[in-house]
């Protein structure tokens, strides 16, 4: 089934003082894949940019990078999508994860350590469980993602963009872009590709009924690599695999190649306040 999305992303920064000039950098139009296919998108800036860059990343992520010039005490950024997306089909790749794989250079660079999912001694000892010998990387990914969903706590207020996993892991708490670093951590681990995805999740959920965390947001899952050169996404954070009713704007190492915005405002010291 084909489910159309209208996608409303709202970001406005306000500042205390006039500030002299902003740089931005932003991954907020939805991809066109594989069983999503983007109709329509628009992104409204105001102050209006002096400059303004739209391109493909490495990865293949639409970017949108800006410029604003004149003095200015608030930056509002609007993004307008609509996606059409299918359901995703299970795998039916039954690939052993120990096997001997003969991954792409582009793929096999998602094996890497990146700032904010590299494996570390604490990653390994609590991933070691799912990767048990023969199993396929889509039971070892079902395994990791009911194990992270079944023992960690949701909690909005524990962590920062910055929270290296162990500390997740000390604490077993921490919201979806955690539960994402730590999945592609402990796939790492063990040798194999993993991707930090970033985009949307919607939910009808039954009446009275709670939605999903991170529903009606950002939020963030991941995936990892298959031997037939298709990826499984998987969301952690509410123990999906594959995930449903989700809308994907970018992918890449980490939080840090598609954050949805970021970038420099040059001007006195003041404080600013964000809604999203």
């Amino acid at each position: 089934m084909t489910v159309r999305y209208s996608i409303v992303h709202r970001t406005a920064y306000q500042y205390a003082e006039r500030m002299t000039r902003g740089h931005t950098v932003t991954h907020l139009v939805p991809r066109n894949d594989s069983g999503q296919q983007l109709e329509h998108s628009s992104l409204a800036i105001n102050p209006e940019p002096a400059e303004r860059f739209d391109f493909v990343d490495a990865f293949g992520n639409r970017v949108v990078q800006f410029v604003v010039t004149e003095p200015h005490d608030s930056l509002v950024i609007e993004s307008t999508s609509t996606v059409a997306v299918d359901d995703p089909a299970p795998s039916r790749d039954t690939t052993p994860w120990d096997a001997a794989h003969d991954w792409s250079p582009e793929v096999a660079g998602f094996a890497s350590p990146s700032p904010f999912a590299t494996p570390t001694e604490a990653v390994e000892e609590f991933a070691r469980p799912s990767f048990v010998p023969g199993r396929s990387v889509a039971a070892v990914a079902e395994d990791l993602c009911r194990r992270i969903y079944n023992g960690f706590s949701f909690d909005a207020s524990f962590s920062e963009v910055a929270t290296p996993v162990d500390d997740v892991l000390r604490a077993r708490r921490g919201v979806c872009q955690d539960f994402a670093h730590l999945a592609v951590a402990c796939l790492r681990a063990f040798g194999l590709p993993a991707r930090y995805v970033s985009g949307y999740l919607e939910t009808l959920p039954a009446p009275g009924e709670p939605k999903l965390q991170g529903v009606d947001a950002s939020h963030a899952w991941c995936s990892v690599a298959l031997d037939d050169g298709s990826w499984l996404d998987f969301d952690p954070t509410n123990d999906q695999v594959p995930p449903t009713h989700h809308i994907v704007t970018a992918y890449g190492r980490d939080y840090l190649d598609v954050a949805p915005v970021q970038g420099v405002v040059v001007g006195p010291m003041a404080h600013q306040e964000l809604s999203v």
